[in-house]
This record gives C-alpha cells, sequence and structure tokens, in this order.
C-alpha cells in the first residue's frame, strides 16, 4: 500500500489542452520529512566527527586561544614561536584584518598541536597494562598510581562521545615467536603424554627457528600498517568464508530477563521493545552512550556498535560479505509465514510503543495466507552458504523477489511473532530448555540468521533473539538487550490491562505485506536447504541448568574470583564426565586495544588439573585442596589478564597460519596445532556493562543469558552467566549423535562440582575455626 501511494506522489499527462500534473501533498511531506531526517543525521554526525577528531582536547578551547593570541599579539607580546609575525611576513598587507587572520592561524596551529599532544599522551598511557596485574585489596604499585593520576589528567579535558577513545587506543601489540611457542607448550601439557609433548617440542623449536621467522616478518609489518593485526583476518577467515550453515554452528541466542513478566500481551511487548530498541538506535547514532569504561577510567573499543543495526551478511560463493546501510527508516516482520514492512517514523520522529502496537495489531489480526515459497523462505539462510548464494543470484537478483528481499535487508532489524508462548518454570527445566531451542534455530525457516539480529517474540510475551557472529561478538547485543530491559524496569510501560502506556498521537501507517513470485525451483532450492537445518536441529540438544544454591556472594566469600571458580568447576565436571581433560576454549575480550574482538583463554592447565586429580584423591587433605584451587584460579585470572593485555595464544598462530597460506608453505606446527578440537567451548555472558545495572534495585531485572552451538561434533558448548549474588545460568549444548556426550548428563556433573567445592569450602572454614 505504501509503495503504490508513492508512485503516485507526483505524475503527469499530456492531453489536447496541455499538460496535466497531479501532486500528492501527503506523501511528498513525508519525501520532505525524510530528507529533513537524513540531513540532521548527517550534520549531527559530523559534529560527532569533529568532536571526536580533537578528542580529548576540544574546538571551544580554540576560540578561547584565538582571543588570547590576538589579544597577545595586538597589544605587543610575542606569541610562542613569534608565529603570528612570521605569517605576517609572507602577507600582502599588514591591516587588522591580516593580524586577527594571522593569529587565528597561528593559535589553529598551537590548537592542534596540543590536540594531538593528549591524544598521543593518552595512547602512550594506555598502553600501560600493569594496573590489571595489581593483587586486589592491595595499595597499587607507585608506577600504577602514576598511571591513574595522568589518566585522569590528560583524559580529564574534554567529555567523551561513544567513539571519542577510538582515535587514542594503542594498538594490539604483536607477541614475540618465543614467547608464544612457550606458552602454548606449557598449555598442552596436561594434556599429552610426555612422548607427544617432546613431539610437540620439536615442532615449536623448528618453526620458531625454521619458516617462523618469516611468518612473523609479515606480521610485523602488518602490526605496524593496520588497526589490528587479527580483527580483519578474523572476521575474514572465522566467519565469512565458512560455508557451513550459520544456524547453530555460528549464531548465538540471548534470553529475556525471565525473573520479569511485564505484560502477555504479544503486541504490547513487541511496541515497547521495538520503540525502545530504536532509542537505542538514536543514541549510537547521535554518539550519546556513554563509552564503557573499566573502573570508570579506561576505556574499551566501541568499534563493534557501528553494524549493530541495518546489517546483514550477504551470501557469496566463496566468500559472504557484511552490508550495512547508514540508516534505515522501517524494519522487517515475520507471522505466520508472511513477511510485512513497517514504518517506524512519522514526521521526522520514532514512533511511540502505542502506536507500534496498533501496527503489530494489524499483523497479527491479517488472515491472509502465506504466497508460494514465502513461510519457508529464511530456511536459505539457514543452509548452506555456496547454495544460498547461487538462489540469490538466480531468483532474487531482480523485479519483485528483489525489492521484497531488499526490505528484509535493508531493515533496522528482524522481528518474529512466534505463535505459541515461551515458557519458564523452575519445576520443569524442559520449559527453558525449549526455550532456548526455539531461540537458537526456531522451526530452521522462521528467523533471518543472517541479519545482525533477529528480535523474537513469543505469543505470551516472552521474548529473546538470534544474533548473527561475524559482525560483533556477545558483548554488543547484550549491552544492547540490558538497556531494553532497564528501560520497561526503570519505568512504567504497561497499564494494568497490559496494553502499552500512553495513546496514539495519529494513525500509524499499516504494515505492508512483501509480494514474491518464487518458481517451482526456488521452491525446491528453499526445501533442500529446509533438509539440512532439520538435520541439524536434529541432531542438537540443549539444556540450561539453573543454579541457585549460591552465586558470586559465596565464590568472593572463598577470595576466589567468581569467573575462575565456574571455569575450575567444569573442568571438575568434565573430568568426571569424560575421564580425561580435553582442550578448553575460553573467550575473553581484546577490546582494550582498537578494533580488538577476542582472544582465547585455555582454562585446562597444569595447575587446575593437579587440582582436579587431587578431588578424586579421597586421601588427600581439605587444606591441600582448598591451596591447589587457590593456586589454580590465581593462574587463570593471569592467563585471562594475559589475555585482555596483547599475550594471548591462539590469535597469534592464527595470523601466522593465514599468512603461510597466502605464502602457500606448509608447516607441520601449524598443522598440528590447528587440527586440535576445542572439545570444551566455554564463554561467559557479559552483564552490568552500564552505570545503570543496579541489581540491588532491579534484582530480577537481568537477562538469563544465552548460547550456542558445541565447535566440535564431540564436545560441548557452554555458555554461563553469574546473574547474582545467589544465581547463575548455564547454557550447555552438544550434539545427539555423539555417543559419548550428553549435556544433561554433564549439567548434572557441573551441579555436583559446584556442590563439592562448596562443601569443600564449608569444610575449610569449619577447619580454620576450629
Amino acid at each position: 500500500m505504501a509503495e503504490a501511494h508513492a508512485a503516485v506522489a507526483f505524475s503527469f499527462s499530456i492531453t489536447h489542452e496541455g499538460w496535466d500534473v497531479n501532486l500528492d501533498r501527503e506523501v511528498l511531506h513525508v519525501v520532505w520529512q525524510s530528507g529533513i531526517r537524513s540531513w540532521k543525521k548527517r550534520i549531527a554526525r559530523l559534529l560527532n566527527n569533529v568532536h571526536n577528531g580533537v578528542y580529548p582536547g576540544h574546538y571551544s578551547y580554540l576560540c578561547v586561544l584565538i582571543g588570547i593570541i590576538s589579544t597577545m599579539h595586538l597589544n605587543g607580546f610575542r606569541a610562542p614561536f613569534n608565529l603570528p609575525q612570521k605569517i605576517l611576513s609572507i602577507s600582502p598587507s599588514q591591516t587588522i584584518h591580516w593580524q586577527i587572520g594571522a593569529c587565528t592561524i597561528s593559535s589553529l596551529a598551537y590548537w592542534l598541536s596540543g590536540v594531538y599532544f593528549l591524544r598521543y599522551s593518552l595512547k602512550m598511557i594506555f598502553m600501560y597494562k600493569g594496573w590489571m596485574y595489581e593483587p586486589q585489596g592491595r595499595q597499587p604499585s607507585l608506577a600504577t598510581r602514576i598511571w591513574l593520576r595522568l589518566v585522569k589528567i590528560v583524559g580529564g579535558w574534554n567529555t567523551p562521545k561513544l567513539y571519542s577513545y577510538q582515535s587514542s587506543l594503542p594498538r594490539l601489540p604483536l607477541p614475540s615467536l618465543h614467547d608464544t611457542m612457550t606458552r602454548y607448550l606449557k598449555s598442552v601439557r596436561p594434556l599429552v603424554a610426555d612422548a607427544k609433548h617432546e613431539k610437540l617440542k620439536v615442532l615449536a623449536s623448528e618453526f620458531e627457528n625454521g619458516i617462523g621467522k618469516k611468518l612473523q616478518r609479515y606480521l610485523v609489518l602488518k602490526s605496524w600498517w593496520s588497526t589490528n593485526y587479527v580483527s580483519d583476518w578474523w572476521e575474514e577467515y572465522v566467519y565469512l568464508r565458512g560455508r557451513y550453515p550459520l544456524m547453530i554452528n555460528s549464531n548465538f541466542y540471548g534470553i529475556d530477563a525471565i525473573m520479569l513478566h511485564p505484560t502477555t500481551n504479544q503486541a504490547a511487548r513487541a511496541g515497547s521493545i521495538i520503540n525502545s530498541l530504536l532509542m537505542f538506535r538514536r543514541l549510537l547514532d547521535r554518539q550519546e552512550l556513554d563509552p564503557i569504561l573499566i573502573s570508570g577510567l579506561v576505556p574499551i573499543c566501541s568499534w563493534q556498535y557501528e553494524r549493530l543495526f541495518n546489517t546483514t551478511r550477504i551470501p557469496g560463493k566463496k566468500m559472504d560479505k557484511i552490508v550495512h546501510c547508514a540508516d534505515s527508516s522501517h524494519i522487517a516482520v515475520y507471522h505466520k509465514g508472511r513477511y510485512f514492512k513497517v514504518f517506524i517514523y512519522h514526521r521526522g520522529r520514532i514512533l511511540k510503543p502505542a502506536e507500534i502496537q496498533m501496527q503489530i495489531e494489524q499483523i497479527l489480526k491479517d488472515q491472509s495466507e502465506p504466497q508460494p515459497g514465502e513461510e519457508k523462505l529464511a530456511a536459505l539462510t539457514a543452509g548452506v552458504r555456496t547454495h544460498w548464494a547461487h538462489v540469490r543470484e538466480q531468483y532474487f537478483s531482480k523485479g519483485v523477489n528483489k525489492s521484497s528481499l531488499d526490505a528484509i535487508e535493508k531493515a533496522a532489524f528482524v522481528v518474529v511473532l512466534d505463535d505459541f508462548p515461551y515458557e519458564f518454570d523452575m519445576n520443569d527445566p524442559s520449559k527453558l530448555d525449549r526455550y532456548g531451542k526455539v531461540l537458537l534455530h526456531g522451526r530452521g525457516y522462521d528467523r533471518w540468521f543472517d541479519k545482525s539480529f533477529t528480535l523474537c517474540i513469543g505469543s505470551n510475551g516472552r521474548l529473546g533473539f538470534n544474533a548473527e557472529h561475524s559482525w560483533s561478538d556477545a558483548p554488543i547485543i547484550a549491552h544492547c538487550l540490558e538497556y531494553i530491559l532497564l528501560e520497561e524496569a526503570d519505568f512504567t510501560r504497561f497499564d494494568h490491562n497490559g496494553n502499552t502506556l500512553g495513546n496514539p498521537e495519529f494513525t500509524p501507517p499499516p504494515p505492508s505485506r512483501l509480494n514474491w513470485e518464487i518458481r517451482f525451483e526456488c521452491q525446491n532450492d528453499i526445501g533442500a536447504s529446509l533438509d539440512i537445518a532439520n538435520k541439524l536441529i536434529e541432531d542438537i540438544d540443549l539444556r540450561i541448568y539453573v543454579h541457585d544454591r549460591y552465586g558470586k556472594g559465596f565464590m568472593k566469600g572463598c577470595h576466589l574470583g567468581p569467573d575462575a571458580y565456574i571455569q575450575m568447576a567444569l573442568q571438575l565436571a568434565y573430568f568426571r564426565d569424560a575421564g580425561k581433560f580435553c582442550l578448553t576454549y575460553e573467550a575473553t575480550m581484546t577490546r582494550l586495544f582498537r578494533e580488538g574482538r577476542t582472544e582465547t583463554v585455555r582454562p585446562c592447565t597444569e595447575e587446575s588439573s593437579t587440582w582436579v586429580k587431587t578431588m578424586e584423591d579421597k586421601n588427600a587433605s581439605v587444606e591441600e585442596k582448598v591451596r591447589l584451587l587457590r593456586q589454580a584460579c590465581r593462574n587463570h585470572q593471569k592467563l585471562v589478564k594475559d589475555g585482555m593485555s596483547g599475550k594471548g595464544i591462539d590469535r597469534h598462530i592464527f595470523c601466522l597460519f593465514v599468512v603461510s597460506k597466502y605464502l602457500e608453505v606448509e608447516s607441520p606446527f601449524l598443522k598440528e596445532v590447528l587440527s586440535e578440537p576445542w572439545r570444551l567451548s566455554t564463554s561467559q555472558t557479559p552483564h552490568g556493562q552500564t552505570k545503570r545495572m543496579d541489581l540491588k534495585k532491579h534484582p530480577k531485572c537481568i537477562s538469563a543469558g544465552g548460547g550456542f552451538g558445541p565447535v566440535a561434533d564431540d564436545g560441548y558448548g557452554v555458555s554461563y552467566i553469574i546473574a547474582g549474588e545467589d544465581l547463575l545460568f548455564f547454557h550447555i549444548s552438544n550434539k545427539k549423535s555423539c555417543p559419548t556426550t550428553d549435556c544433561h548428563r554433564f549439567a548434572k556433573q557441573i551441579e555436583q562440582a559446584l556442590a563439592d567445592m562448596q562443601e569443600l569450602h564449608i569444610q575449610y572454614n569449619q577447619i580454620a575455626r576450629d
């Protein structure tokens, strides 16, 4: 309807009486308002770019400086380096106008010099990472105290915007080849027998003294030339060149704050959340979102936020690409096999929750049937990438199919209105498991897996999301989810009937059905992708274990870091489950550096394996078990800090491997290292990224976290969130086709490991009191 209306906004015809011009003022007004909004965004971006370009300085200081230099010069005082007089010496005149011009140019030179001095001073200051290794509860070292003072002085000249720190963040340092080889050999010691370890030592030595030197030289050059020597290759080779299905294998999911249920009205919840997401997008566009600062001082990179909205992964025959639109004035909505285009602006403003609710209600009431091939179209995004690229080029490159596909791919985001409820019941764990599976893969054809994220809303008003992984890591989408949940917690958004508060100011434009002409051959191709998706769905199992016996509070009372504590519990649980140790992956961020993404921490260490074996030794004393646990946790925390500060193992080895492929050289060492499967892949879901998150004020507001599929066919994917002082969520996945893994069994092992660690400290405290 909207497209048809726009088509006749301006028309003309030639008759025997002359020209007949027809103007639709309403549509022209909409076009005018759209242009105004676009220009406002351009001006705002220009001002933000100027602000960020001179940060930590400010252009207001330039005006002050011009006044000071002009006053000095006109009163006979000499400015630094006598710059105004030198400029006047080559000017055609000495009039007052030329003198003011010379003072202005001189002031600009002084100001820019000061700006760049502050910026590079800040970059040098942020290169210091000694503050991360300071012992908890003790006075910092002299070096760290000096560093803290410098950060406050140099960084306190101006109020930062979201991207203000980007140019002041240091580059990710490239570790030396020797250090990486040493760390690698230490990391695999508990996983291999003595003979295998000796073989690895020989391979590592040959690599370090042979081809590794040549590969490292290329990496040194790349680290000098590029902003980040890892991120572009990581995005390309780990994600975009992958030809495997995104569903389960790459995409991840996140769940609502399940302890809260503000409304059971699906349309009202959709209206509220969509409005909050659009407000969050506006904060990003205007850079009004505060940058995240560790301890209120140290910024982390905000680069990944740029592609949160208006972004889609486009399939290619050999390599996909990420396409980001500068703006989008609509969202795409899927309901009962039909796709709708929903406009989200009116006269330059975002539609209110009540107005969006009206649009969603129209979709829910729509009784039209899906067009041929429309219902299961998104199965193409769940299948093999090469197949999707071929189908897209053959059937969706022109005509009505291209127009409708553009409406989805260029939407701000996709919303799925499911026709069944998302349920949670502490007395029936299977309901939460189904909740997670619905978000991880749905039916295989009702999630647009290429989109940066798909917002999914159940018929009872609960929600979640499915996110594509190539454009960012989980903390970005977790921050967005945290914001929209806090909006509902901080402000009353629903009335006693469950509808959104407030009255619509006008009747919003109705959603328009997307039209498709999907031929029979294309429907067969959709069916082929759906067959692959169904096989993946049938093979995946998921268990979401809710641990409420204790949480972060007890762990801190044991003088142990919560993340290290949980990682040790996972090591103990896996050893009991499999009877051996395995190569374990834990993701940690490298966003202390510009364009940083993640690094791998290897939690299975000599210290952790020694503690696990001691826990299984009935003759070992309580004191010995506690001592070894604390030692293992301290070592794990150091590994996390090493990864965050650019001293990791795996990203360096990955980049060495990429260079070897470019040079077409083979390395037995790299082949051996990269063939090792990650049978236990773990990640902590972050929360509390903003100052607004106050669990004392909103103890039930936190999300239940999210999860992902296993990395290895015979392994587990484990995501966990420390949801409060006394609550933990574990999202555990495995493949049913593997006879040695069972997520339900592993959840019980985690439960027992946590119980044993609690009992261990209770006994230890009792012995200490006695």
